[in-house]
C-alpha cells in the first residue's frame, strides 16, 4: 500500500504535535498574566519599590531623621514663592522639608520599607492561619468544621477597625507595644481578624475537591490523610490563595496609614540607625497640620499609598484572570 507525500507530511506533523510537551496549567497562567499589561505594569512597579526599599541608604540624599533647623517647611525644589523667599525650593531637598527641617524625599524613600513590610508580613500570617483553618475544616468536616466556622463567624462579626483601634491604643505603651515600634501589635491585629475570608474560600474549595476522583484514588491506595491534604488538595487551591494574598497587601497598607493618621499607628522612630524609621502614614499625620505651609509633606506619601494600592490591585486582577480565566469571561 503506497502512502502519498502529502499523507506522509501530515503524519509527521501529527507525530510532532503529539510529541510536543504539553504546557502545564501554571505555564498557561503565566502566559496570560504576562499578556495583561496592567498586571505587568503593577509587578514592575512593585519590583521598583523593592529595589528602592533595599537601596534606600544609597538613594536617599539625607538620613530620614537628620534635622536641618534653618530649613523648616522648605518648599519643593521647583517652587519659589515670592512672598516667602526664605522657604524657596532647593534641590538639596527635592520635595522640601517638614516642620523641623527633615528631608521629605528621604523620608518618603525610607517609608517604602515600612509599607512593604506592613503589607507582606501580615499577608503571610493571614494566609497561614486562613489556609490552615480552611483546609482542616473542609477536609475533616463534621464537628470540627462546625466549631471552626462558628469561631470564624464570631471573629468576623467583630468590627475590624474597632479591634485595630482597641489593640493599638491599649497596648501602645506596654513593652509589647514598644517592641519594634509597634510592628508586632500591628501584625498580630491584622492577621487575627483577616483570616476568616481566606478560611471560607479555602474551605469551599476543599469541600468540592475532597470528593474528586484523584482524592478517592489516593484514599484507595492508602495514602495518609495529611499527605492527601498537602500533596493533592492544597496545590489545587493555590490559585485562589495567591489571588487573595495579592489583595490582602494593599488592605494592610491602607489600615496602617489610617491608624497612623489617627495617631495610633506605628510609633515614630528616634534611633537614627532604625531599619524602619518612618511610615507613609506617619508622614500624612505630620502633613495634616502643615497642609498650607508645605503641601508635599502630605501629598507625597498620599500619592505613594495610592500608587502602591493600585499596583497590587492590578496584580490581583491579573492573577485572578490568569489563574481562573472562566471568571473573566
Amino acid at each position: 500500500m503506497e502512502i502519498s507525500a502529502s499523507q506522509g507530511a501530515l503524519g509527521q506533523d501529527t507525530w510532532a504535535i503529539a510529541a510536543r510537551r504539553p504546557r502545564s496549567l501554571w505555564s498557561d497562567a503565566r502566559q496570560r498574566l504576562l499578556r495583561n499589561k496592567a498586571a505587568l505594569a503593577g509587578m514592575l512597579y512593585i519590583a521598583f519599590l523593592v529595589v528602592i526599599a533595599v537601596a534606600a541608604p544609597f538613594i536617599a540624599p539625607h538620613r530620614p531623621l537628620d534635622i536641618y533647623p534653618a530649613n523648616s517647611y522648605r518648599q519643593a525644589a521647583w517652587l519659589h514663592p515670592k512672598n516667602r523667599p526664605h522657604v524657596s525650593g532647593n534641590w538639596s531637598f527635592p520635595l522640601g522639608t517638614d516642620s523641623i527641617g527633615r528631608d521629605v524625599f528621604s523620608r518618603l524613600i525610607y517609608g517604602t520599607r515600612t509599607s512593604l513590610i506592613v503589607g507582606f508580613i501580615p499577608m503571610a500570617l493571614t494566609l497561614f492561619i486562613g489556609v490552615l483553618v480552611g483546609l482542616i475544616a473542609g477536609f475533616e468536616g463534621g464537628l470540627i468544621d462546625t466549631v471552626l466556622m462558628r469561631f470564624g463567624e464570631f471573629v468576623y462579626s467583630f468590627p475590624s477597625i474597632l479591634f485595630f483601634i482597641i489593640s493599638m491604643t491599649a497596648l501602645k505603651d506596654t513593652p509589647v507595644g514598644r517592641f519594634l515600634n509597634g510592628f508586632l501589635i500591628l501584625f498580630a491585629a491584622l492577621s487575627l481578624v483577616g483570616w476568616v475570608d481566606v478560611a471560607r474560600l479555602v474551605r469551599g474549595q476543599v469541600l468540592s475537591l475532597r470528593e474528586k476522583e484523584f482524592v478517592e484514588a489516593a484514599r484507595a491506595l492508602g495514602v495518609r490523610r495529611h499527605a492527601i491534604l498537602l500533596k493533592h488538595v492544597l496545590p489545587n487551591c493555590l490559585g485562589s490563595i495567591i489571588v487573595s494574598g495579592a489583595f490582602l497587601v494593599p488592605g494592610a497598607i491602607m489600615v496602617e496609614a489610617g491608624l497612623s493618621y489617627l495617631g495610633i499607628g506605628l510609633r515614630p522612630a528616634t534611633d537614627p540607625s532604625a531599619i524602619f524609621p518612618v511610615s507613609w502614614g506617619n508622614m500624612i499625620l505630620e502633613g495634616k497640620a502643615a497642609i498650607n505651609a508645605q503641601e508635599w509633606l502630605m501629598l507625597a506619601p498620599g500619592v505613594a499609598i495610592v500608587m502602591i494600592t493600585l499596583a497590587f490591585t492590578f496584580i490581583g486582577d491579573g492573577l485572578r484572570d490568569a489563574l481562573d480565566p472562566r471568571e473573566s469571561s
